[in-house]
């Protein structure tokens, strides 16, 4: 028996390093996971690589009511009601002093990573079977400060406000909502962040990175994929409104 026997995922930033990586483990472990993501072309590339008859994917703009209520409707038309909600979906910004950030890139991030993770939710709990799981993929600097990504920041700090507050409505239906909180991840979308970083302080951000980790590497998708598993399955029935820190040390 799987972890998560005949139970069905929705992963959005499906298409990612981390949202592949954690639809893998889960079909693994018996899920059925609908991939939700703006890239259709990767998307359709994901689904190919997974090659199993329990993944199925959609595109969504995330931050947009009518396609995240539509991925939510595609999800339990196609497999039935849902049991964890992975919203996992993120988008970059300029990595600059806040004087200089552009206020549409601001508001872009908030979109994606704020309202995104809200309309899931909205969308999201009333089509989720008593005693789900809702994940809310943060990051790090959710719980520290970081110069020049401004926007990207307050997006992953107020995911916590919105998770601490889900996790209390959320708790009469036995459902539990947690953020998952990573440290840099050696993949694409890090890469362009620590290239920003190293145009603005003038150093080699992913080498400063590394010093800064306890553990003195970045970590693989594979390896947050089995933090979110842990918060997707039973393994977790007794923790919920928590921040799951996935950082090698980093914040301590």
């Amino acid at each position: 028996m799987g972890l998560l026997d005949d139970r069905v995922r929705v992963i959005t930033g499906g298409a990612g390093s981390l949202g592949l990586a954690s639809a893998r483990l889960f079909l693994d472990e018996g899920a059925k996971v609908m991939l939700v993501d703006l890239d259709g072309a990767a998307l359709a590339r994901s689904v190919a690589d997974l090659a199993s008859p329990n993944v199925a994917a959609v595109g969504a703009d995330v931050s947009q009511a009518t396609e995240a209520r539509g991925y939510i409707e595609r999800t339990v038309a196609r497999f039935g009601p849902i049991d964890v909600l992975f919203s996992n979906a993120g988008n970059q910004g300029p990595v600059v002093p806040v004087t200089e950030y552009p206020e549409d890139a601001f508001d872009a991030l908030l979109a994606v990573h704020v309202r995104g993770a809200f309309l899931a939710c909205k969308y999201g709990l009333p089509r989720m079977n008593d005693g789900g799981s809702v994940i809310i993929t943060s990051s790090v600097v959710g719980a520290m400060g970081a110069p020049g990504s401004v926007a990207y920041v307050t997006a992953k700090h107020a995911q916590v406000g919105l998770m601490r507050t889900v996790a209390r409505e959320a708790a009469r239906r036995r459902i539990r909502v947690n953020t998952l909180h990573p440290g840099p991840i050696d993949n694409v979308f890090q890469l362009r962040i620590e290239q920003g970083i190293s145009r603005l302080a003038g150093v080699d951000a992913t080498r400063m990175l590394d010093e800064m980790i306890p553990l003195a590497r970045h970590a693989r998708p594979e390896e947050i994929a089995r933090s979110a598993l842990y918060l997707a399955s039973d393994l977790s029935s007794f923790v919920t409104a928590t921040t799951l820190m996935v950082d090698g040390g980093m914040r301590g």
